[in-house]
């Protein structure tokens, strides 16, 4: 099956995770299977994680294509652990990341991720829990407006949360288009504007759907904890509120941070730097890629080395409305 998706940054992320034949890696955002077919032509066995539903076609391929080297497992990323624990490896030695919605998710208007094509407005990447119109039909204008602030970083969210609770009052908000024109309208329209307006309300709401960021804290905690000493972890983030995330977590754990630092005593072993890191701050796409693929213009890798340290646990980055 030819993948719809091309993953980004895919030579770099090959590079940071290094993998061998025999080892062991967790691709926790499988999608269309970019990554995971990368890792296993190196030769490794590849555990796949990812809670859309709408990937299997994509994951029975490449199972059949490296047959008792690859395995799908049908959840989010806080049970990355479990899924380790389930497949019998014992040893992890890589994972990998990519964070947000994938273009193969966006060019499906009936998932509801995208304000450029009418469908339902949704944005689950699984069945489960309340969507994108629950949100925007119920929530009061103070935690609507929070959240768009928060999630979307929209300077504008007291604006358009109260044009979406005064529409509301006519008639419930279904279908993607409708949200957008009426996000789009209280900013005053384009304007020649390089984006949609309605870009970080949809961004802010998928998140909030998804609770993306909680998922993204608890995965990165869950590899430290599952993998061995010298395993690797690499991190693909494709807007600042993620990056910001990755970024706190390699610079805590690495013992950057006070009460970790490298220069001042340590209180106890739990405190060692779990991770060093696998290159200094962050790379970016090269221009080759970008003109292949413009999505690729805003994504960042990070990446560590698992020490022999003990893991920190779990991991609460701090976030300012």
């Amino acid at each position: 099956m030819t993948s719809p998706h091309a993953p980004v940054l895919l030579d770099e992320v090959i590079s940071a995770l290094a993998p061998r034949h025999g080892d062991t890696v967790i691709d926790a955002t499988f999608g269309a299977g970019g990554y995971s077919r990368a890792i296993l032509q190196a030769g490794a066995e590849v555990i796949a994680l990812d809670r859309d539903p709408s990937v299997r076609p994509h994951a029975e391929a490449l199972a059949t294509e490296f047959p008792g080297r690859f395995s799908l497992v049908e959840t989010p990323f806080s049970g990355l652990s479990a899924a380790f624990d389930a497949s019998g490896q014992a040893r992890l030695d890589g994972a990998v990341f990519d964070i947000g919605v994938s273009s193969m998710q966006l060019d499906q208007a009936e998932r509801g991720f995208s304000f450029m094509r009418d469908g339902p407005l949704d944005m689950r990447m699984s069945s489960d829990g309340p969507s994108a119109a629950d949100i925007v039909n119920t929530y009061e204008h103070g935690p609507l407006a929070w959240l768009i602030k928060l999630y979307g970083e929209e300077r504008q969210s007291g604006r358009i949360a109260t044009a979406i609770v005064r529409r509301r009052q006519e008639r419930p908000f279904e279908r993607t288009l409708d949200l957008a024109e009426v996000v789009e309208k209280a900013l005053g329209g384009r304007r020649g504007a390089p984006t949609h307006p309605a870009t970080r309300t949809f961004q802010a709401l998928r998140i909030a759907v998804n609770d993306e960021l909680g998922e993204l804290r608890a995965g990165l905690a869950a590899a430290e904890a599952c993998l061995a000493p010298g395993g690797r972890l690499a991190v693909v983030t494709f807007h600042s509120l993620e990056d910001r995330i990755v970024k706190a977590f390699f610079t805590e754990r690495t013992g950057a941070t006070p009460g970790g630092s490298r220069h001042a005593p340590q209180i106890s072993d739990s405190r060692r730097p779990s991770f060093t890191l696998a290159f200094k701050g962050a790379q970016e796409a090269g221009e080759a890629e970008l003109a292949a693929n413009p999505r690729a213009r805003s994504a960042r890798l990070r990446a560590g080395v698992r020490t022999e340290a003990p893991a920190w646990g779990p991991f609460q980055a701090e976030m300012a409305a």
